[in-house]
């Protein structure tokens, strides 16, 4: 059988820890192949040492049944694979096509056309639904469409294998979707996907098969036709999955942690936090449920006493916490 990607007993290892342990990876020509594992399984590695920012300690790598070397993600561009990272790689400050052309600008009597560079990102967009303002600045655009822009970056480049990274941690449902058609019509102008994930779900979904790895070791490759949730789970893990939980009503007693208006900015002195309110009281888990991105590492920092707030009080116990010394902020609870 002919594959475009075989990753053939792979081995990275970071100061004696083994990463990857004899992993191999065989993906069709035109197929969405998901790599599922645990967080720490090695999945990222995995893709990382494809995209030449790892060299292995063993294995070889064999593109459209070619042995390659590939020792730079630049080696890997020039093979046509592109890698779209988790957390994405963009100048806040360019435009789209800025960021889409950088390092690979199209020139005319030796000066950046940026007419045709904005042209070409506009064509690329069109052709595979992307649907982004080359001339929109990236600081200014939704995170769904900063993936977008990523995406462009690896087509510009003319990348036939796409490697996403956990592509869904950052989207909304409806962004999920989106991204999800966008795989489809790039798997049907011929490209290829390997889809670094944990949710069985989208697995199910949009992939054509799945390679399991469990602790840095490749467990199995199956259809995904021929398989379930169920299974997938127990692959991944090691054993037996309940998706049921026996979970008592809470009874929540008096309010420990109190937060009011609370506003918190980035590093960029972008607001993340805005007029925040919420309690906690004991003998209850208090869940905050977000895309990621939209401001609870800055929540969080303000609570610890990490990072500054710029408005509203933090309560612990009657005793208000914000702008504290983190060591304040432990000693009190």
């Amino acid at each position: 059988m002919d594959y475009i990607i075989e990753m053939l007993n792979i081995r990275k290892e970071f100061l004696g820890i083994v990463a990857n342990d004899d992993v191999t990876l065989q993906v069709k020509k035109g197929e969405i192949h998901a790599l599922l594992g645990e967080n720490g399984a090695g999945k990222s590695t995995l893709m990382n040492v494809l995209f030449g920012l790892y060299q292995p300690e063993k294995g070889e790598i064999r593109v459209r049944g070619e042995r390659v070397h590939i020792n730079s993600p630049n080696k890997a561009n020039d093979l046509g694979i592109g890698m779209v990272h988790q957390h994405f790689m963009l100048v806040d400050t360019f435009t789209v096509s800025e960021n889409i052309i950088l390092g690979k600008e199209p020139k005319t009597f030796g000066r950046i056309d940026r007419q045709r560079a904005a042209r070409d990102v506009r064509d690329i967009s069109d052709r595979y639904g992307l649907h982004i303002d080359p001339e929109a600045k990236v600081a200014d655009i939704s995170v769904g469409m900063q993936q977008r822009a990523e995406i462009l970056k690896t087509l510009y480049r003319g990348a036939d294998i796409l490697i996403f990274d956990e592509p869904t941690a950052v989207l909304t449902p409806h962004e999920i979707q989106e991204l999800i058609q966008i795989m489809k019509n790039l798997v049907n102008e011929g490209k290829s996907i390997i889809l670094i994930t944990h949710k069985l779900k989208e697995i199910m979904e949009v992939c054509d098969r799945v390679t399991i790895i469990r602790k840095g070791k490749g467990i199995t490759t199956l259809d995904v036709a021929h398989t379930d949730q169920d299974e997938l789970a127990s692959l991944m893990v090691g054993r037996e999955v309940s998706f049921k939980t026996d979970k008592q009503v809470a009874d929540p007693k008096q309010e420990v942690l109190s937060l009011s208006d609370v506003t918190v900015k980035d590093a960029r002195g972008v607001e993340a936090v805005k007029q925040l309110s919420l309690s906690v009281r004991a003998g209850e888990i208090v869940g905050i449920a977000g895309v990621d991105g939209n401001g609870q590492s800055e929540l969080i920092e303000a609570i610890t006493g990490l990072r500054k707030t710029n408005a509203g009080t933090i309560t612990l116990n009657g005793k208000q916490l914000q702008n504290m010394p983190p060591r304040k902020v432990t000693e009190a609870g």
